[in-house]
């Protein structure tokens, strides 16, 4: 057998292979995004039962193959089998597990893309919180983390930094604001309000154990999504399979 290597991590998905086995995707701090073969996975009595699921935080012990790597140990940490009864929110789960396995690499240290995971999936526990804030939370905080953030404090065209009362706009085209003196340079800038701005501002800055803290009214929370979710989608080249589930819902 190889030498056995110890990582920190979370199952992102997890299919059958074969008629007891499962192969498992981790988002791991110390190699990135890995596959391993859970030899025995589906068996009743198997010790890797519970481990080879989604939303698993936990200490994953695993020997190089040829081909790839294979699970010889697990230890959970946080496991959140409530998030199966809860609805939509284990389809929001999911989107946010499918976003981070669209950004994983091997070999970089997820540990901020861990940790977003781990904060964010509580939030999607807690019913003071609205799903809805949720997903725009992760998806500005995932892209700001994927050094993909938009220009928020300053206008993207001339870089001055705006003075407060001053009407703003977003652009999808130039990856930020710009003050109206700068509108006739894009074509596509949508206005965004200062309450819409100062969240997402929040969302980049904030510490994670701060950054689910904050409520927004019904019009601002529409504006975030207008303005985040056409972010994302304008910067990701996949149609992510639990969105399409969370539109038919709502």
């Amino acid at each position: 057998m190889s030498d056995l290597i110890t990582v920190q991590g979370v199952v992102l998905s997890a299919m059958p292979v074969g008629e007891y086995d499962k192969r498992i995707v981790l988002l791991t701090r110390e190699r990135g995004k890995i596959s391993a073969f859970a030899k025995g996975a589906r068996r009743p009595n198997s010790p890797f039962l519970a481990v080879a699921n989604p939303f698993v935080f936990g200490i994953f012990t695993l020997y190089e193959g040829r081909s790839s790597y294979n699970l010889n140990q697990a230890s959970i940490t946080h496991h959140f089998v409530e998030l199966a009864s809860e609805q939509p929110g284990i389809y929001y789960g999911y989107y946010f597990l499918e976003l981070a396995d669209y950004f994983g690499q091997e070999g970089t240290d997820e540990k901020e893309a861990m940790n977003l995971l781990y904060v964010t999936v509580k939030a999607l526990l807690n019913p003071h919180i609205e799903d809805r804030l949720v997903r725009c939370i992760f998806e500005l905080r995932m892209m700001a983390a994927q050094g993909l953030c938009p220009s928020l404090f300053n206008c993207v065209c001339c870089e001055r930094q705006p003075v407060e009362g001053e009407e703003l706009f977003f652009s999808q085209q130039n990856h930020g604001i710009l003050d109206k003196h700068c509108l006739g340079q894009v074509n596509d800038a949508k206005r965004i309000s200062a309450p819409a701005l100062y969240a997402m501002q929040y969302i980049v800055t904030a510490s994670l154990g701060k950054l689910y803290t904050f409520a927004v009214t019904e019009e601002v929370l529409y504006e975030l999504e207008r303005h985040i979710h056409t972010y994302v989608a304008t910067n990701t080249e996949k149609r992510f399979k639990s969105l399409e589930i969370l539109e038919i819902m709502s």
